[in-house]
């Protein structure tokens, strides 16, 4: 939400009545508080049930407009990671076990029309989603994933993204956090001292952890989704665990922020959580025959 930053000599106040700096603070104080009432409640009264997860979001897209945003950026992030990996084989494998995933676990409920693509990119190592149902997967991470199962895994975990809605909440909640800061910028502010000029990168730096921890959330409620529809479709959840495996060895010997400062958790934390799920899914142990 964009907010007003007054100028040296052009103070709010000095529309207000009387001398140019007149009522200066007060009309900055009273702006703030209305950037900040309505940004809250934008954001507090616009929420939508999820019938998959059974939770209330707050979110303003509707999934006609997630589908959307997804297709409309699909091409551009395909094209950051060197376009669509020129390997027909390779795409019809994610294909085939996002297909399944899709049409065989409750992700098939949702409205959103499931697309798997692999991207050129053979130095990353990482899977993604668009809101509205594009999935991507590099080479990078392909090439590491020693089974079936863990390429469901992976699937299945940005697929969660998707049904979870993360992405609609992200846009949501970037909106109140751009909000508030700009009421926090705007009721600090003072133009005769330069100092409160640093109130705008604390307020970025608290909207940006606020942020990250809403990611570590969202992924590991990814896993945990991931770990129903895995099993929906005929897959071990098992392997999910050895996807983390993975993702440790990717980034074995490179040094990595601490945990409370990263979107995503640390994968070490993610088995015990996937692990969890695999228990109050599976209270009896993990059926056999699925695949691994």
């Amino acid at each position: 939400m964009p907010f007003y930053r007054p100028r040296r000599g052009d103070e709010i106040g000095s529309d207000l009545g009387g001398g140019p700096r007149r009522g200066g603070r007060g009309a900055r104080l009273l702006i703030a508080l209305v950037i900040a009432v309505g940004s809250l409640v934008a954001y507090y009264t616009k929420r939508q049930h999820n019938p998959i997860t059974g939770e209330m979001q707050h979110v303003d897209l509707t999934s006609e407009q997630e589908i959307a945003l997804g297709l409309q950026a699909a091409p551009e992030m395909a094209a950051q990671h060197g376009g669509l990996a020129p390997d027909p084989e390779a795409q019809a494998l994610v294909d085939r076990v996002g297909g399944a995933l899709a049409a065989k676990s409750a992700a098939g409920q949702s409205p959103y029309p499931f697309e798997f693509h692999l991207v050129a990119d053979d130095q990353t190592v990482n899977a993604f989603a668009l809101p509205g149902g594009q999935v991507f997967i590099t080479a990078g991470l392909l090439g590491h994933l020693r089974t079936e199962g863990e390429l469901a895994g992976v699937l299945g975990h940005e697929v969660g993204h998707v049904v979870g809605r993360h992405g609609a909440e992200h846009i949501a909640k970037a909106q109140l956090t751009q909000g508030l800061t700009g009421a926090a910028v705007m009721a600090t502010y003072d133009p005769d001292d330069p100092s409160t000029q640093q109130t705008a990168a604390v307020a970025a730096l608290i909207a940006n952890l606020v942020t990250m921890r809403f990611g570590r959330e969202d992924e590991l409620e990814s896993d945990r989704l991931g770990v129903r529809f895995m099993a929906d479709a005929g897959y071990d959840p098992r392997a999910l665990v050895g996807v983390m495996e993975v993702l440790e060895q990717a980034t074995a010997g490179q040094q990595r922020p601490p945990e409370f400062f990263s979107t995503h958790p640390n994968p070490e934390r993610r088995v015990e959580q996937i692990e969890t799920a695999i228990a109050q899914a599976f209270p009896g142990g993990v059926p056999e025959g699925l695949v691994k």
